[in-house]
C-alpha cells in the first residue's frame, strides 16, 4: 500500500515585521506562490495545500489556480493550522512547509519525507545545514541543532551549540555547527496528538516548538542538506529574494 503524503502551507496575512507579506509580489509573483510552485515540482506530495484564516491569502492563492483551505483565527502558530487541514485529509505523512520560503528546493523536501517513511522510531523529521558563518553561529535567530550518532535531534537551541571551551588543557577545535532548517514532516497521528500538548519549559524558554517534542519524548531525524533557504521576514528579505530569482540562481 502506497504512503500518501500531504504538504500543507500556512500562511498568514498578519505579520508584525511585514504585514500582507504572504501576498507581497516578489519577482512578479506572490510570495505563497512561489513556494506553492516550489511544493509541486517534487513527486513525493499527493496533494498541496495552503492553510489561511485570511481571505485576502485565499483570494491569491485561488487567482494563481492554487488549492487552499480556510482555517481558524484562533491558532497560536503555523502548526495549529496545519493540523486542522491535516485532520480532514486521509494521509499518513504531513508536511509542514514554510510560507515564507519562496527558495525551498524540491530535494529539500523529498529528503524529509524519505527519512520518516524509512525511520520507523521517527515521529518528525526535519533538515539541517552546515553553518560556518561566526556572526550566524552567535545570531539567536540563527537556530542550532545538535545531532546524535544515529541522527536524531538532541536539543535545539538560539544559543551557539555546542560550547566550545578553550581555556586550558585540549580541544578549542570548530565543532560542526548546523543550522536547523524549519521544514517539518510529522506522521499524520502523532501531529494530532503533539498539537494538544501544553508548551513545555523549555519551549517556553527558547521559543522553539520542536522542544515540546523532545521534552515529550518523541524522536526527531534530522537530514543534512547541502541545500539552504531564505526566509522572508522582511521587506530587505523579499529584495534579497527577488534578485536571487531573476538572477535564476538559488540561495
Amino acid at each position: 500500500m502506497s504512503i500518501r503524503v500531504l504538504g500543507v502551507i500556512p500562511s498568514r496575512y498578519a505579520s508584525s515585521r511585514f504585514p500582507g507579506k504572504a501576498i507581497h509580489s516578489i519577482a512578479g509573483r506572490p510570495l505563497v506562490e512561489h513556494v506553492y510552485r516550489r511544493c509541486l515540482q517534487t513527486e513525493i506530495l499527493d496533494e498541496v495545500v495552503v492553510a489561511t484564516d485570511d481571505e485576502r491569502v485565499a483570494e491569491v492563492v485561488r487567482g494563481f489556480g492554487g488549492r487552499v483551505e480556510m482555517t481558524s483565527s484562533a491558532h497560536t502558530c503555523g502548526t495549529e493550522r496545519v493540523a486542522e487541514v491535516a485532520a480532514r485529509h486521509d494521509c499518513e505523512i504531513v508536511v509542514n512547509i514554510q510560507g515564507d520560503e519562496p527558495l525551498i528546493q524540491p530535494e529539500m523536501i523529498q529528503g524529509a519525507v524519505h527519512a520518516l517513511i524509512q525511520d520507523s522510531e521517527a515521529s518528525i523529521s526535519t533538515l539541517s545545514v552546515s553553518l560556518s558563518n561566526p556572526e550566524q553561529i552567535s545570531d539567536p535567530n540563527v537556530v542550532k541543532v545538535v545531532v546524535d550518532c544515529h541522527g536524531y535531534a538532541m536539543y535545539f537551541s538560539r544559543c551557539p551549540i555546542p560550547f566550545v571551551r578553550t581555556d586550558g588543557g585540549e580541544g578549542g577545535t570548530l565543532p560542526d555547527y548546523a543550522k536547523h532548517v524549519g521544514l517539518y514532516v510529522y506522521r499524520r497521528d502523532y501531529l494530532l496528538r503533539f498539537v494538544t500538548i501544553p508548551p513545555t519549559p523549555l519551549e517556553s524558554a527558547e521559543r522553539l516548538e520542536q522542544l515540546r517534542a523532545l521534552e515529550t519524548g518523541a524522536r526527531i531525524r534530522v537530514v543534512r542538506t547541502g541545500w539552504d533557504s531564505i526566509g522572508v521576514d522582511t521587506p530587505d528579505d523579499a529584495r534579497l529574494v527577488a534578485m536571487f530569482l531573476e538572477q535564476g540562481s538559488e540561495a
